[in-house]
């Protein structure tokens, strides 16, 4: 199937070697040990679960995954990001499909875990998008977006002189943690937890070219609550309204 079948193609970019070589080296380590760290604290014990990861071939969370005993499914809007996925995935625990990120082909609360990393942002219907992971989770959706609260209120000014450091990097929507737990909310999700990654921006830390000084430069801020208040981007994690309580690593 290709993108002129779907709505929303935006997957189709971060499953691509070239978005793949914005996390190459020592700094790309070390954002995707940042992003790794935080999933995995926010999920909790997950061995044995099933879990979704929309547009999610880019690979990213495959691995540690896997290691704790997870099977995924992951989507992608076009065939080409499962030929890209293919040498990504590890052997075993891991499946692709193409379909419309819009209209899933699973059913109501079909995975304890939904995952959606690297595209909310860049998607024109955002709540489509949001309205479709809280459909088939029966547990926790997770998820990551750039926050209106830290330094992208510089975006519009600065885009260009990012574009100009990063070479691919692209657009996206910025949002506010009101806009995201209202979206929430409205579709059966509460007890949103929102963990911002880094207080300094990315670019930042690749115009550095230095993980060990990245490190140095984002704890002064994390010790002092300015990256809680104003770190992006943020990893959120929202539970499912129901009577029985999510478990992490509950099928």
């Amino acid at each position: 199937m290709s993108a002129a079948d779907f709505p929303e193609t935006a997957d189709i970019e971060t499953s691509s070697e070239d978005y793949a070589s914005r996390f190459a080296g020592g700094v790309g380590r070390y954002f995707l040990d940042e992003q790794t760290r935080i999933t995995l604290e926010l999920l909790g014990d997950v061995r044995g679960s099933s879990v979704l990861d929309v547009g999610g071939a880019h690979c990213q969370l495959a691995q540690p995954l896997s290691e704790r005993g997870c099977t995924l499914t992951i989507t992608g809007s076009d065939d080409i990001c499962g030929v890209r996925a293919a040498a990504r995935l590890p052997a075993g625990r891991c499946t692709y499909q193409t379909c419309n990120s819009l209209a899933l082909p699973f059913a109501d609360n079909a995975f304890p875990i939904v995952l959606c990393f690297r595209l909310l942002p860049h998607v024109d219907d955002w709540q489509g998008l949001l309205r479709e992971l809280c459909r088939v989770s029966s547990g926790v959706v997770l998820f990551d977006y750039p926050d209106i609260r830290s330094s992208n209120l510089l975006y519009r000014l600065l885009f260009d002189l990012k574009k100009s450091m990063e070479g691919n990097t692209r657009t996206y929507t910025l949002f506010s943690r009101g806009q995201v737990e209202q979206e929430l909310v409205a579709n059966n999700f509460h007890r949103p937890a929102f963990r911002p990654e880094f207080f300094w921006p990315m670019v930042v830390h690749r115009a550095l070219k230095q993980p060990r000084l990245s490190r140095l430069l984002e704890a002064p801020p994390r010790w002092l609550g300015l990256t809680r208040l104003l770190g992006s981007p943020i990893i959120v994690r929202a539970i499912k309204h129901q009577s029985a309580p999510w478990r992490p690593g509950k099928r």
